[in-house]
């Protein structure tokens, strides 16, 4: 008995060394990188988008800072609608706020900051800092928003911008500028906004975190950070646009102005006109 005992350990004890010896020579590399894909996650940061301008350095469309309410899921204490519960008792959170959250919350990871209410007030920003230490990792941030200070001048040549649709998400992720959108929430819709969306965009920069094993981050390895876009100058004269579009009044109706030497567009009309801010 004491020999067949004897037998059985010695066969358990070489299972277990030809399992070592599988796990750490055999396939050593592939679960190593299984390991550094665990321990750290890649965060994308988002470029300003590109200026646009008219011949004489006129802005048509520039961006603007607005405080937003950002909540990031792995550092919360507290469930996430409960969370956000109690966050609608200090700022006013809309039930569409909390659906473009869930939407967010869906295709982002857990260490990714993301916003629930966008351009907060002066006094919803001093409610939250003063009740700040009651909520871990929800904060303030600012980020840029799309503005195009001459409203509905010009409109149909500028364009805007808009939230990325589901078509337009499988047409960039079946592109070759994937990674180059990842975290971007909006894109060129209409004019030169979409026409030289590639120039406006920027590059996407990136952040190396350190992750837990609960998936919270916990120290920043390396940082690249985004590259802004291009300021693209248009041949346009917003003031001989404006002066058109004046004459045209109620009328309805398109032109276009060309310099006949050069060929290029001076003014650029489409009657009945929008006002693009309405779509950021």
């Amino acid at each position: 008995r004491v020999l067949v005992a004897s037998v059985a350990v010695l066969i358990c004890f070489l299972m277990l060394a030809s399992r070592l010896v599988y796990l750490q020579i055999y396939r050593h590399t592939d679960l190593d990188e299984q390991a550094e894909a665990n321990r750290t996650a890649i965060v994308p940061i988002v470029p300003n988008r590109g200026l646009i301008t008219d011949r004489n350095g006129i802005v048509l469309a520039t961006n603007y800072s607005a405080y937003t309410l950002e909540i990031t899921p792995s550092r919360l204490i507290r469930p996430l609608e409960q969370t956000i519960e109690e966050l609608s008792q200090i700022v006013d959170i809309q039930p569409r706020d909390r659906r473009r959250f869930k939407k967010l919350l869906e295709e982002s990871k857990s260490f990714e900051s993301l916003p629930v209410r966008t351009r907060l007030t002066d006094e919803e920003v001093a409610r939250f800092a003063a009740q700040r230490f009651r909520f871990p990792g929800v904060d303030i941030k600012a980020r840029l928003f799309r503005n195009y200070p001459w409203g509905e001048l010009a409109s149909h040549v500028i364009g805007y911008i808009g939230r990325i649709n589901q078509s337009e998400k499988e047409r960039i992720d079946e592109g070759e500028d994937s990674a180059n959108y990842r975290g971007t929430e909006y894109i060129g819709k209409l004019g030169v906004e979409q026409s030289y969306e590639a120039q406006l965009h920027g590059t996407t920069g990136v952040e190396q975190m350190e992750t837990s094993a609960g998936g919270r981050a916990v120290r920043r390895l390396a940082s690249n950070p985004a590259t802004p876009g291009n300021t693209v100058v248009m041949s346009i004269d917003i003031k001989l646009q404006k002066l058109i579009e004046d004459l045209y009044g109620d009328r309805r109706g398109a032109m276009v102005a060309l310099d006949p030497k050069t060929g290029e567009v001076l003014a650029f009309v489409s009657k009945p006109t929008f006002d693009p801010n309405l779509f950021v």
